[in-house]
């Protein structure tokens, strides 16, 4: 029995801004280079097989042309574009172009996987073999075998995370980085000893026409032509191998969303670090292993190029293995992050694709238990899985499949960018080199970036043939899916299916107090899947409407990535919330009770749920037991999200109903303590024994505050081991299963996270 009973159908209220997690420029940096700088580990010894030994110079020159990229994406992101290829391609060149261009960029994200996990494989699998040659035993792992083996293990273990939906935080991504820069700066001086100390081995052909030396492989169709023959065509083509070493910019377009403010200048912030890091990391450290790893058996290391950088170095053997070693680590770090960062891309992007309604709400059905859209992970998934088994763990292949799909995404999301400059005049950043001719804008610096990458599309299209083959059959498949699937979609009427409530949709662009019909000190109860509402039901139950008004609210959770300044009502309440909806409403009626309905979209849905009971002044917030983590791990996300919120904080209770079981309650924030009846006579002994020396002046609340601050000076000394030992002795003596369970979630430093 909804609120406003007056109205044929329950009104919900929609809000369309996303309840974000702010995070740092360095940890949105983090983020994308955790894909874009992986390609260090594997981009040179591709490059390399593809070209010849002038392959350092051109993998450095596409990090130097990153900056351009980096401007392309700058400017869709300042238009409050989400950034992202596809909504910058509909919004430019209408929904034909942009699931064209969709399709391309979901091809780069299947293949970002595999070829990071790939990777991986081969450097582990190298050193494995190294330390049997040094051990003097026959085993040996066969490297691609055991590539394919590691990246089928890795991509299983973040497929199984992503269902469940726990995401890699910003705060792990940073710590990744800080070890890989650690690598790199070792690297930067020791190969500038090694070279002076023994002089380069060689210097790496200049990148000239006559020093491109093409495999068999390389030039595809392009074989037996006139056009390698052409000095520029070759170049071109040379390019269009090295591109592959520049993915990951629209991670940048995903985390933008999330940067702090100013979020512009944050934005050119963790641009400019990514790419000059991109730069050393990739560009430089990739021309010292041309300079001093020797031509001779610089081939043998092309799986992992690093790796035998690392043992061609200066100085005695131990150190340099116990250095190797730390490279392989490294590298596993990074690059499984990367295989974690192609599935939620990947995710994100389909679930971006299928709020347009062009895939089947299929697709979109929530899991039962952890309430992710686990139909897309999956299919994403066992595409990415038939890739590694296609590809064997050949590294080369991978690679040469890899740079088509990032050509095409990079080309398309610039086109777009370049129509739309003429379409709409609210940049608040622009690609460098625009001239005035009579009065007009020209942005000849986004031409011709631009063009040059239309010309290496085209180079890649002749010159991968195994790339094009795969690369346009998966993306006119997908295309073809999502064509049908919109057909499909328009053909059904999904606001009127049969035994649903119908709801009267009222949208908001953010949650206030004046939004929701709700007194302040309203219970706020939060619902997401509809099999589990038993703290619903006993809200219900127990709740005096006379004193408490109750508001039931559900997170529209948006994967990275998704969320954009304007959603649309569809975007935010489609059909599984308007099932949801109603067997709320349902329940209502059963109970007799009037309930608001709310619907609010997050990236991370503790965010979301405290921003919404701060914004309506409630007084408690009710929430069932999670599939994924205990009621203390609950409370305490609840928690630090709590703290995150801006000062004052409006504090308020949360209670965590889980059936046939106590409720846990927690006091978010500092709160006065419940204290057991044995800490309040200890507390009175102390006080009488003290106040015969000190008097009457003294109160029981001067004894605690010196047994605060005695507190906190120990924890800091000698003894905080001792007490910290004391403490996890001392929590497990008040537990009783048979009251309700009390939680201190106290103020807590807090590390962003982010889905």
């Amino acid at each position: 029995m909804p609120r406003l009973q007056e109205q044929r159908t329950a009104r919900v209220i929609v809000a369309t801004t996303v309840a974000l997690s702010f995070i740092s420029f360095w940890r949105g940096a983090a983020i994308v280079l955790s894909d874009l700088a992986s390609s260090a580990f594997y981009a040179g010894g591709i490059v390399e097989q593809a070209i010849g030994k002038s392959a350092p110079w051109f993998i450095l020159g596409v990090m130097l042309f990153s900056f351009a990229v980096r401007s392309v994406y700058m400017e869709g992101c300042s238009m409050f574009v989400r950034g992202g290829v596809y909504v910058v391609v509909r919004d430019a060149m209408g929904p034909f172009m942009a699931r064209l261009s969709v399709s391309a960029l979901i091809f780069d994200y299947i293949l970002t996987g595999p070829i990071s996990g790939v990777s991986a494989g081969q450097y582990l699998g190298h050193l494995l073999n190294e330390f049997a040659e040094l051990a003097h035993s026959p085993l040996r792992v066969p490297p691609n075998l055991f590539a394919a083996g590691f990246g089928l293990i890795v991509t299983a273990y973040f497929w199984r995370s992503n269902i469940q939906g726990i995401h890699e935080s910003s705060g792990k991504a940073l710590r990744i980085m800080q070890i890989t820069t650690f690598m790199v700066a070792i690297f930067v001086v020791w190969c500038p000893l090694t070279i002076l100390l023994h002089g380069p081995a060689q210097v790496p052909l200049a990148p000239l026409p006559s020093n491109l030396h093409f495999s068999s492989d390389s030039l595809g169709w392009f074989r037996g032509t006139m056009w390698p023959t052409i000095p520029a065509a070759a170049i071109i083509i040379a390019f269009g191998h090295s591109l592959l070493s520049m993915s990951g910019f629209e991670t940048l377009a995903q985390v933008y969303r999330e940067i702090a403010y100013p979020k512009l200048r944050n934005l050119r912030l963790t641009a400019n670090t990514v790419c000059i890091y991109a730069v050393i990391c990739t560009g430089i450290v990739t021309l010292f292993a041309g300079l001093i790893i020797p031509d001779s058996v610089r081939g043998s290391y092309s799986d992992n190029l690093l790796g035998g950088l690392a043992m061609h170095l200066a100085g005695p053997t131990p150190l340099r293995l116990a250095f190797h070693v730390f490279v392989v680590i490294t590298g596993v770090l990074i690059l499984s992050g990367a295989v974690n960062t192609s599935l939620i891309g990947a995710n994100g992007v389909l679930n971006r694709v299928a709020e347009d309604r062009v895939l089947v709400d299929w697709f979109r059905k929530p899991h039962p238990r952890f309430g992710t859209t686990h139909r897309l992970i999956d299919s994403v998934t066992i595409l990415q899985v038939l890739t590694i088994l296609a590809s064997r763990g050949d590294l080369y292949v991978l690679g040469e499949a890899y740079a088509f799909g990032v050509v095409w995404s990079f080309f398309l999301k610039s086109l777009g960018v370049l129509v739309l400059r003429f379409k709409r005049s609210d940049q608040e950043y622009k690609h460098p080199g625009n001239f005035r001719i009579g009065g007009r804008e020209i942005p000849v610096g986004l031409f011709l970036t631009t063009s040059v990458l239309f010309l290496v599309a085209l180079a890649n299209l002749g010159s991968k043939r195994i790339a094009t083959i795969y690369g346009l059959s998966f993306t006119l498949l997908l295309f073809v899916v999502f064509t049908v699937s919109g057909r499909i979609n328009s053909r059904r009427n999904t606001d009127r299916k049969k035994g649903l409530e119908q709801f009267n949709l009222e949208v908001q662009p953010e949650i206030a107090a004046s939004s929701v019909h709700a007194r302040p000190g309203s219970v706020l109860v939060a619902v997401r899947d509809y099999n589990q509402m038993e703290h619903l039901h006993t809200v219900l139950r127990k709740t005096n409407l006379r004193r408490h008004d109750i508001v039931v609210c559900t997170v529209r959770l948006l994967t990275a990535g998704e969320g954009e300044y304007d959603l649309r009502q569809e975007q935010v309440f489609a059909d599984y919330e308007q099932e949801l909806f109603t067997r709320v409403v349902a329940t209502a009626e059963r109970e007799g009770k009037t309930v608001d309905l709310l619907v609010v979209p997050g990236l991370d849905p503790f965010d979301a749920i405290v921003q919404t009971a701060s914004a309506l002044k409630a007084s408690r917030v009710v929430t069932g037991v999670s599939a994924r983590m205990d009621s203390s791990e609950l409370a305490m996300k609840i928690g630090r999200a709590w703290e995150k919120l801006e000062n004052p904080r409006h504090p308020f209770s949360l209670e965590i109903i889980s059936h046939g079981r106590p409720s846990t309650y927690v006091n978010l924030g500092p709160h006065p303590p419940r204290l057991w009846p044995e800490d309040v006579e200890r507390l009175h002994h102390l006080w009488l024994r003290l106040s015969e020396r000190l008097g009457s002046d003294l109160h029981h609340r001067d004894v605690l505050g010196v047994a605060l601050r005695r507190l906190a000076r120990d924890i800091e000394g000698a003894d905080c081991e001792e007490i910290y030992d004391q403490l996890l002795r001392e929590a497990p003596t008040h537990r009783d299963s048979h009251a309700p369970k009390i939680l201190d979630v106290e103020t807590v430093s807090y590390k962003s996270t982010r889905l």
